[in-house]
């Protein structure tokens, strides 16, 4: 009978020692200058695809609160008005988030500033990450500067260096990662950024990070997701890889006529993913027209597939840039071409083969020249 007394009051000990898990958490702040046109959300993301957790106005005083069902804990986005945002990681923390919100100069620049979370361990880890990725982008328009600067100058040492300070750029971001994921291993928030280690140099201190947090919890949801997503994201590398059979694909032209990939082949083809919105497309495509003209006798065809979501604007872009190729426009603004083909960013260029198969990928300036000569000088 001691016994069994002495079990009990042992288990309400230990329940009353242990704190009760919570399932929700509050999110709040202010928001300097407010757009009443707009809400604020906390969306969640899933590669190319986003959903809409939860919507809320802000006050008349500039203030908002959430009260966020956390059943599914992760990385969320928290959405200002459309003017800023922050990934932050929902859990167990309670957060207060500020932000400036709209923009009120005349004129507006695309230069989002900081967002700092109060939270927790976990919030504190997103933080130290969106910082890094903020100074990140800083540092990239100053060298943006320094490049068009060299351009006008006759140093051939200073364009030189100039050109060299993105990689620079990006080498500090990696280091600033590789720290960040090392000395906070430990947190449950450093699966976001997990996808950030993907050279073959880190795979040792990935490799220690999730079996640190397997140690903590070998059941742990996102850990498991995580696990998931990668397995499936491999498998369509695999499936992407030189030498693999490209998707298939059909969409059509502007008068309706449908294209399919397999329509050229027999011949190499170079597919140009684009868009009339996008800067980077448009200057990639007089090189691309000099090269169809270079080729068209010799066995390569082109396309265009534009992920434009309006029909008028590609139509538009189509006349200003006289592309003599087939042009066809995937649908929803190309979202599952994109899934399909995993690129994030346009152009993407790719080159196929005589039947079909992948040659090459991400085909940009000199590197879609240099993989043509080869083949032809063959």
């Amino acid at each position: 009978m001691r016994t069994i007394i002495i079990a009990v009051l042992s288990v309400l000990l230990f329940s009353c020692g242990q704190q009760p898990q919570k399932n929700s958490i509050t999110i709040k702040g202010n928001v300097k200058f407010p757009d009443t046109n707009f809400k604020m959300t906390i969306v969640k993301r899933d590669g190319f695809d986003k959903t809409i957790i939860d919507s809320t106005q802000v006050d008349k005083d500039g203030n908002y609160s959430f009260t966020m069902n956390t059943d599914k804990p992760g990385v969320y986005t928290l959405d200002c008005q459309k003017w800023q945002s922050v990934q932050i990681w929902a859990e167990d923390e309670d957060l207060e988030i500020d932000f400036r919100g709209q923009d009120t100069a005349k004129i507006k620049i695309k230069n989002p500033p900081y967002v700092y979370i109060k939270g927790g361990e976990n919030n504190e880890v997103m933080n130290l990450l969106a910082y890094n990725y903020h100074r990140n982008y800083q540092n990239m328009i100053v060298a943006g500067k320094e490049i068009y600067a060299a351009s006008l100058s006759d140093s051939k040492d200073w364009k030189d260096y100039a050109n060299g300070r993105y990689n620079e750029i990006y080498d500090d971001l990696d280091a600033r990662t590789r720290y960040i994921a090392e000395h906070y291993a430990d947190r449950n928030s450093i699966i976001s950024m997990l996808g950030s280690l993907r050279k073959d140099s880190d795979k040792p201190l990935l490799e220690k990070i999730i079996k640190t947090l397997e140690a903590k919890n070998p059941n742990y949801q996102p850990l498991l997701d995580y696990k998931e997503a990668t397995a499936k994201a491999k498998a369509q590398k695999e499936r992407l890889a030189i030498g693999k059979e490209a998707p298939i694909f059909e969409f059509p032209t502007v008068d309706g006529k449908m294209v399919n990939l397999k329509d050229f082949r027999g011949k190499y083809l170079v597919v140009d993913f684009w868009a009339s919105w996008c800067g980077p497309c448009r200057k990639e495509i007089p090189h691309l027209k000099e090269l169809y003209e270079v080729y068209k006798d010799k066995d390569v065809e082109f396309l265009s597939v534009s992920i434009d979501k309006s029909k008028n604007a590609w139509k538009k872009a189509m006349r200003q840039e006289d592309m003599h190729w087939p042009q066809i426009q995937a649908p929803g603004s190309g979202k599952d071409i994109m899934k399909e083909y995993q690129f994030s960013g346009i152009p993407y260029i790719i080159l196929l083969d005589k039947e079909g198969k992948i040659v090459g990928k991400n085909l940009r300036g000199e590197k879609m020249s240099e993989t043509l000569k080869k083949i032809f000088e063959k």
